[in-house]
């Protein structure tokens, strides 16, 4: 049984808990009946009963409201735990409308946020491109301002939910000025013309993503969110929010390991006793819960600090996510070691884990950026900057 005791921790007020409590409930008799042999389709299965039951509502603010990010860590992490795909489908409505959330006009707010809330639409968030990973600011796609409208023209990629998304936010160059202050944010409609879908890229842990093409794409210059130029901004600022939820995400999957690896070396007998009797797995559940409880203080201290006014949480993002997701990968790679060939096999939940928990390293800045990140805002902390 999972560990809820951190529920308890003063970063948390009762609504928290009665959520995560109600969610891992519901995802218990609910996740697990989704087919997942068509990523595609389970994926709009999952975004349309987390729809139907509510689930969505915190992925959204609109007028008057504020993010709970804390609900957000929460809801991230218990889906994580149950399922790689559920979460990964509720983090989605949140990522591609966030900038809607932050920046968006009422219009824009009223067109799509009710429809991404209820699992109606389905939304992308349209940010990486084929020579641009981390590097935001050598982003190429351009979006020409012709009278009414923009033109837009160029390429994404790594786009979650590219294929069968109903809304893309998508940031192009609209050269108010070099680097990252020439970007702007659009929002897009999957039906527009000069839109399409060019390939579909396969991953060890499979999601629906995809390459976009944009080709004299004409959009109505009502499309823009925020200011032109703020696109860089924007997109700070969404990630800003969402970042600490891939730690989040990252800590439900070790929770799941851990999980599994109590269950295995308290049942499983070598030479007369259990796994757990031998010194040496005492020591690697030992590290693992350490691990597992470290991550969860680092990503609600994040968490928690945004919610109660901390105008940016950089820092303490980029450390939740930079520590959460590489010492998931090393509780799950022990939890498979524990389960010894059964820990490899197609199928088992800590081989499933063992997939799911590497992107989380790369997606929302990778781990070394997450480095330069903590350092840069630690030295200018330092020079009272």
């Amino acid at each position: 049984m999972a560990d809820k005791t951190f529920l308890n921790w003063p970063f948390f007020e009762p609504r928290h808990k009665v959520l995560a409590e109600s969610l891992d409930l519901w995802a218990a008799g609910t996740v697990a009946a989704v087919d997942h042999s068509d990523t595609d389709s389970a994926c709009r299965i999952l975004v349309k009963a987390m729809g139907d039951a509510g689930w969505l509502q915190s992925s959204a603010a609109g007028a008057g409201e504020t993010f709970d990010v804390r609900a957000l860590c929460l809801t991230r992490e218990t889906l994580a735990r149950h399922d790689g795909l559920a979460d990964f489908a509720f983090a989605m409505q949140g990522l591609g409308t966030g900038a809607l959330s932050l920046f968006g006009t009422p219009a824009q707010q009223e067109d799509w946020l009710p429809l991404t809330r209820t699992g109606k639409a389905i939304a992308a968030f349209a940010l990486t491109e084929p020579q641009s990973g981390s590097d935001v600011a050598n982003s190429t796609m351009t979006a020409t301002r012709d009278g009414d409208s923009y033109v837009l023209n160029g390429e994404k990629t790594w786009i979650s939910n590219g294929g069968i998304a109903d809304v893309y936010t998508v940031f192009a160059r609209t050269g108010d000025a070099p680097g990252a202050r020439g970007l702007s944010a659009f929002v897009i409609p999957a039906d527009v013309p000069g839109f399409e879908v060019v390939e579909r890229l396969e991953t060890i842990a499979p999601h629906p993503l995809a390459r976009l093409r944009f080709a004299d794409c004409r959009i109505p210059a009502s499309a823009l969110i925020g200011a032109q130029g703020q696109g860089f901004k924007i997109a700070m600022s969404v990630l800003d929010v969402f970042r600490s939820t891939v730690a989040a995400a990252a800590l439900g999957f070790a929770r799941r390991a851990l999980d599994e690896a109590l269950k295995r070396v308290s049942t499983r007998e070598i030479q007369g006793a259990t796994l757990f009797d031998l010194q040496m797995v005492q020591g690697h559940i030992a590290d693992m819960a350490t691990d597992v409880d470290a991550a969860a203080l680092l990503v609600y201290r994040a968490a928690w600090a945004k919610d109660t006014g901390a105008p940016r949480i950089t820092r303490e993002a980029a450390m939740a996510k930079l520590f959460s997701t590489d010492q998931a990968q090393i509780v799950i790679d022990q939890a498979v070691q524990l389960f010894g060939g059964d820990g490899v096999k197609s199928g088992e939940v800590v081989e499933k884990l063992y997939r799911e928990i590497r992107a989380l390293r790369i997606y929302e800045g990778a781990s070394d950026v997450q480095k330069v990140i903590i350092a840069r805002q630690t030295m200018a902390a330092f020079q009272g900057d």
